[in-house]
């Protein structure tokens, strides 16, 4: 079987799973998890091969016409170069994980058939984003992952939280893509075709009339769907649903989609110096901004979901210096351990008794009941804080050499200060990044709050899949520096000596920061007994996360006058951590600048609609109910009524014809 033809497979049966899933599954309810598993799976296995096929060698490209338009045409084409390849067994690895974790998850979950679909779609759009060579058919897939993120965060639709969430997701990320489907046709325009090949051959050549307007329309787009600044609020909100909903979110589908976009498309970007400015200013800001708001954060999926705001700012930042290898390398290595932190959480919200509403500081001695999740999720939390020789360190050091190339002026494509600008915040992230991480692994296994009832082991399919995705999180950095560079752009991805010795020493740093601030307020908090806790009737993991989501409440028992005094991260932040708890009040803002003044303009059209409109309606109708009422009174049937009248008429003509006449 020919590459292209393994190509084509690899989006389409996902696609065919989640039709077939939806098909079946109220009505053949055994075929539903070999639905949601095998196709996914089978991708995964494609996307290796055609990785392996590839090689990192020259894209592999074909197209065919998918429609006659008279001017540009469309295309379903394939352009499947190294990133590509690479980012296409990501995106089927973390789905397959996903797939097989939520068997277990959602197993007493009844709208699960409807779930797997969509997820085995959000995959299949995914995939044919890494693929496809035509923007077309890329935004499909692009608009796709949009609908499917919007049923997926609203799954559990019977809470205001994932309703709200999942609305606030959709019209977020719209309002970013409303930009970027200008900046398409724009684009498109500009060059003459959506095909990706023709549109860097005109870059190249100098064929983009209008590179700043371009990019920056672009850009918006990349920022709703990625969550960078400003777009960033729909990211913690989407925590209301399912937990594998947020891995496969936050790791290796929707919010990829928008780095890997810059990262195909760079030279359009480096055409212009305003837009990597603005790019490498919105990546600053995210990176600082999403690390002290994840500090203040006593959710632990909302502090995980920052981190990823923090971690797609670094890959931006790459970008913003020219770099788009260290981007996607980045991005590959942050798939892995992302998707592993959240899937552990999973277990963690189970075994605890609670939504992340309930919070990290209401967790206790969660390390001897849950050991599977505790290590790997200790693997996956070095990573984070890019400790070596974890997957992490090696990545995140490649964005962070990146800028130091561009600080000395060893490159033309991006200018100095956005070297400088992301430098400076890439390690004062690293800082925060580390402090954040040890506080979430202080709090959530070694946390003092209310003892919560065991449930016993977690579901096999949930265990087996963290120690899957340990493995990269161990061990892909160290191996991968090596080998990708063949893949990508031929850039030296090593660690050099400078932003090395600088990013390590400050994580360090900022680790031990936060476990003083612990074991100094450990020391200073009183002990005293927490109380009983009253246990939830037995149910799975997805049961728990639904019912405190609904409850606003612990889900095993009231422990809300329990919590954990010890968390550093008051202590650190200071007065600065109401303020960061809040995400630094950008929802309040919008509020106001966005949504007040649209709810006052709709009050006032529909005061004017009823009072101003209405009434001339009104109007136009009672008139002739007024005449017709006076003319219903003159016909009351009396015949001397009527020759009275005839004569009073007549009289009347009479005098008015003697007046004219006797006046002519």
């Amino acid at each position: 079987m020919t590459t292209t033809t393994l190509a084509v497979l690899v989006p389409l049966l996902p696609f065919l799973g989640a039709v077939a899933g939806l098909l079946l599954g109220r009505n053949a309810p055994g075929f539903v998890r070999p639905l949601a598993v095998l196709p996914t799976l089978t991708s995964l296995v494609l996307a290796a091969v055609v990785a392996v096929r590839q090689g990192g060698d020259a894209a592999l490209t074909a197209a065919t016409e998918l429609t006659p338009t008279g001017s540009i045409p469309i295309e379903l084409s394939l352009y499947i170069d190294g990133f590509a390849a690479l980012v296409a067994v990501l995106v089927g690895t973390v789905a397959t994980c996903v797939q097989i974790y939520s068997t277990g998850y959602l197993r007493e979950d009844p709208r699960y058939p409807s779930y797997a679909a969509l997820v085995s779609l959000f995959t299949s759009a995914m995939f044919l984003v890494v693929y496809t060579g035509d923007l077309i058919v890329l935004l499909v897939g692009w608009e796709v992952m949009g609908i499917c993120s919007y049923f997926l965060v609203g799954h559990y639709w019977e809470t205001p939280e994932a309703r709200a969430a999942s609305l606030k997701a959709f019209l977020v990320t719209k309002l970013g893509d409303v930009p970027f489907l200008i900046g398409l046709f724009a684009l498109a325009t500009d060059a003459g075709s959506f095909e990706i090949t023709k549109i860097l051959d005109a870059v190249a050549h100098g064929g983009l009339d209008h590179p700043t307007v371009i990019a920056l329309l672009l850009l918006a787009g990349v920022a709703g769907k990625s969550a960078q600044f400003p777009l960033h609020t729909w990211l913690p909100d989407a925590m209301a649903g399912p937990t594998p909903v947020s891995a496969l979110i936050h790791a290796a589908t929707m919010v990829a989609a928008g780095v890997y976009f810059i990262a195909r498309l760079l030279p359009v970007f480096e055409a212009s110096q305003a837009a990597m400015v603005v790019l490498a200013v919105m990546a600053a800001v995210t990176m600082v901004g999403s690390g002290l708001a994840a500090l203040a954060q006593d959710d632990i999926k909302r502090v995980l979901a920052y981190s990823t705001i923090g971690q797609l700012g670094y890959m931006t930042g790459a970008l913003a210096v020219g770099d788009r290898s260290a981007a996607v390398f980045h991005l590959l290595s942050h798939g892995a351990f992302k998707a592993l932190l959240f899937l552990a959480a999973g277990v963690i919200i189970h075994a605890a008794g609670t939504n992340s509403l309930a919070a990290m500081s209401r967790m206790s001695r969660l390390r001897e009941r849950i050991p599977d999740a505790y290590w790997t999720m200790t693997v996956a939390l070095l990573a984070l804080a890019a400790i070596p020789p974890f997957s992490g360190f090696f990545s995140k050091e490649s964005v962070l050499g990146a800028a130091e190339h561009v600080t000395t002026g060893h490159t033309e494509h991006a200018p100095g200060a956005a070297g400088w600008l992301i430098l400076i915040a890439g390690l004062i992230t690293a800082l925060l990044t580390a402090a954040y991480a040890t506080r979430l692994w202080l709090l959530a296994f070694y946390g003092r709050g209310a003892e919560a009832p065991d449930h016993g082991r977690q579901p096999l399919t949930m265990t087996v899949v963290l120690w899957v995705l340990a493995v990269p999180s161990l061990g892909l950095g160290a191996l991968a520096y090596r080998t990708l560079p063949g893949w990508f752009d031929g850039n030296d991805l090593a660690p050099t000596v400078t932003t090395s010795v600088l990013g390590t020493g400050v994580a360090l740093a900022g680790a031990l920061v936060a476990y003083a601030a612990w074991r100094h307020l450990r020391a200073l908090a009183a002990v005293a007994p927490l109380g009983a806790v009253a246990a939830h009737p037995e149910g799975d993991a997805a049961q728990v996360e639904a019912e405190a989501i609904a409850t606003h409440e612990p889900a095993y028992g009231d422990v809300a006058s329990a919590p954990d005094p010890a968390d550093p991260g008051r202590l650190l932040l200071g007065p600065l951590h109401r303020h960061a708890a809040a995400g630094f009040h950008l929802d309040a803002v919008y509020s106001a600048l966005f949504v007040r003044p649209v709810q006052g303009g709709a009050s006032l059209v529909r005061f004017l609609d009823r009072e101003v409109v209405d009434t001339y309606v009104r109007g136009a109708g009672a008139l002739p109910r007024w005449l017709g009422a006076a003319v219903r009174r003159a016909q009351t049937g009396n015949v001397q009524t009527y020759v009275s009248a005839l004569l009073a008429g007549t009289v009347v003509l009479a005098v008015a014809v003697l007046l004219v006449a006797s006046g002519a």
